[in-house]
């Protein structure tokens, strides 16, 4: 599984590919049948399967402030890709060049001279190029004239409503993990590198893996029932806090998984923190001793919802 970059030149072996257009933020139902479809058209045509993705997505740039709203990191998505069956993953770096960069440079620029693609499959509501000029049907006109195949995925619905990142995001947002992870078909995952904190739950007998949050979206503020991937593999069960620790002084912002039975070194490792249920609110605690107490209870609601 290869990753491409647009300022990069295409290697020989992977021109003449399928390529799957989209930002595919969180990979999820919809998404992968967008990239599903391209994948098989590309076995079928014994070519290669890209999955294009824009980074940073073009929100960021239009509306720099906007609040973090990601559900993957590039990192994510590329293996995600690969266990899709992708060849490679093509990033899009989206600055201004690429957005100001016409729909018929995009196409002819971009997919033809650079990437010499033969197909292209994208979702139903995916805009391209300048303005958000480029649509399906100017596609699906300049492979008629050009000589590429073009195919429109129509949305993928779950419970009578169509899947989206938006709705995802709602999601995440209330807290509620089971839609969530129904519509990703997998736990909404963050990835980081364990950072040295304030060794507060180590003292209090609840070591944490303290995780910068960066970019991700962030989920309703409390305590989840999680499980952590190491870089080795291995997978762990914990609970996990996210938010803003309102017991101490001065307020930080972190993800601090607490990972059961395990008294392992975890600093400056990358690990994965899947959150599976939530459990509760945050809230304040008047002693150490009444914030104890209720991290034990934490833990064996934890342990029930993880089996």
């Amino acid at each position: 599984m290869q990753r491409l970059h647009s300022s990069q030149p295409i290697p020989d072996s992977l021109r003449g590919a399928v390529i799957a257009l989209g930002n595919f933020d969180g990979f999820h139902l919809g998404h992968q049948a967008v990239v599903g479809a391209a994948v098989e058209q590309a076995r079928a045509r014994g070519c290669p399967a890209i999955v294009a993705t824009f980074d940073p997505h073009p929100v960021r740039h239009f509306r720099p402030d906007a609040p973090p709203f990601r559900l993957t990191t590039l990192d994510q998505r590329q293996r995600l890709f690969g266990e899709a069956g992708a060849d490679a993953m093509l990033v899009l770096e989206f600055g201004p060049a690429l957005a100001g960069m016409t729909a018929d440079q995009f196409i002819g620029d971009l997919l033809l001279a650079q990437l010499g693609i033969s197909g292209v499959v994208t979702g139903e509501d995916f805009v391209f190029g300048k303005g958000r000029s480029g649509n399906g049907d100017v596609l699906a006109a300049a492979g008629a004239a050009q000589g590429f195949t073009y195919t429109r995925i129509v949305p993928v619905a779950e419970a009578g409503e169509t899947v989206s990142s938006s709705r995802i995001r709602e999601a995440l947002k209330a807290g509620d993990c089971p839609t969530a992870t129904r519509l990703l078909t997998r736990p909404f995952a963050i990835e980081g590198v364990v950072q040295h904190g304030d060794k507060v739950g180590r003292t209090l007998g609840f070591p944490t893996a303290n995780i910068d949050m960066g970019s991700y979206l962030r989920p309703r503020y409390g305590i989840y029932a999680v499980t952590g991937t190491l870089s080795d593999g291995r997978m762990l069960k914990g609970a996990a806090n996210i938010g803003i620790r309102p017991t101490f002084d001065p307020p930080k912002e972190l993800l601090e998984p607490h990972f059961f039975d395990f008294a392992e070194d975890l600093y400056g490792q990358t690990i994965s923190v899947a959150f599976h249920a939530f459990l509760r609110g945050e809230a304040r605690f008047d002693s150490m001793d009444a914030l104890m107490a209720q991290m034990q209870a934490d833990c064996e609601a934890a342990r029930v919802v993880l089996g």
